[in-house]
């Protein structure tokens, strides 16, 4: 008798499994239409001529060639609430940046809550405040939403899904990269996991998730960006992999410039999990033509000082490690069990 096909945990965590079960998916699914860039963050739609919208007061005009940008996503966080953020925060950083990733002025989010009967009010409403302080930091409203409540044990806790929609003139992919280009961290990688994992198994660490926006810094940088990504589930493993293989590229990292503080280091060797599959909620993993580098390291070190120069593009296909002592590592998209629930 043949064996039961199940959807296993680790297809929840942005690895091999997470890009079949991604892919089965799109099979079945079969998108029609005049949408664009299906397999990237947001999805773009070309809109009319000319577009003008409101925010914070200020008109924003935009030319001939502006784009639609649509990106959802569900937040399944353990714990809801880890040093530097909670399953709110991650929720509002996490839409905003998918959006800003693309090249988009984010300009409205939606807002769907799934609780759990019992759920304490007291931190629902620090849940809510945290949502709220994001979009009024960054201007960005909560336009629509829904709320639902399910039995006792029916989920754990609460689930908050969320949908953005933005404006674009150029769109950042993340195939765009060439040989030549360097590779350009915005700052040390996967403090959002280190801060998970030290929650859920009690350890002292001084780090804090690295969740934040990035609007202002892609604004900043990102018509110099040749592909641009933020390193969330599956870590810069996953998203360094993909835009080599989107780009046709071979992506040459250096150990002596890796992004990843010593306490990073230490958890992933104490756990046995790669450190490259760490993700992050606060940083992204660009690539630059070499001649333009200097001018966005300077740029990016004024939102964090750690924004490093980390590798190069060279022709040739995947992404390897050149270690201190000259050696060269493949390192692979991430596969079996990672960090469930880790946004």
């Amino acid at each position: 008798m043949k064996e039961k096909e199940v959807v296993t945990i680790e297809a929840g965590a942005g690895g091999e499994k997470s890009s079949e079960l991604i892919s089965e998916i799109r099979k079945i699914l079969k998108v029609k239409g005049a949408w664009k860039n299906l397999d990237d963050d947001g999805a773009v739609l070309d809109l009319a001529p000319t577009l003008s919208l409101k925010r914070r007061g200020r008109t924003m005009k935009f030319g001939q060639m502006s784009k639609l940008v649509f990106t959802t996503d569900a937040f399944i966080v353990d714990p809801i609430f880890f040093p530097g953020g909670d399953i709110g925060k991650i929720a509002m950083t996490g839409t905003i940046n998918d959006l800003a990733m693309m090249g988009a002025k984010p300009l409205g989010i939606s807002l769907s809550l799934v609780i759990e009967e019992g759920f304490p009010k007291e931190d629902l409403r620090k849940i809510l405040s945290s949502i709220n302080k994001v979009s009024e930091e960054t201007g960005v409203p909560i336009v629509t939403g829904d709320t639902k409540v399910t039995e006792k044990g029916k989920i754990d806790k609460i689930e908050i899904t969320t949908a953005g929609i933005g404006v674009a003139e150029r769109v950042i992919e993340s195939g765009g990269a060439k040989p030549g280009d360097v590779v350009i961290a915005s700052g040390d990688l996967g403090e959002h996991a280190v801060a998970l994992l030290a929650a859920r198994f009690n350890y002292q660490t001084k780090i804090k998730s690295d969740c934040k926006t990035l609007e202002k810094e892609i604004r900043a940088v990102g018509k110099y960006l040749t592909s641009a990504k933020d390193p969330t589930r599956g870590g810069s493993a996953a998203v360094l992999n993909e835009i080599a293989e989107k780009s046709k590229v071979k992506i040459v990292l250096e150990e002596n410039k890796l992004p990843f503080k010593k306490d990073t280091i230490a958890i992933s060797e104490l756990l046995g999990i790669d450190k490259f599959s760490f993700p992050s909620e606060g940083r992204f993993v660009g690539t630059v033509s070499e001649k333009n580098a200097g001018r966005i390291l300077k740029i990016l070190t004024k939102f964090n000082k750690e924004a490093k120069i980390i590798g190069r593009i060279e022709k040739g296909k995947g992404v390897f490690l050149k270690t201190n002592l000259g050696a060269v590592k493949k390192i692979e998209v991430p596969r079996g069990k990672l960090i469930p629930r880790i946004c």
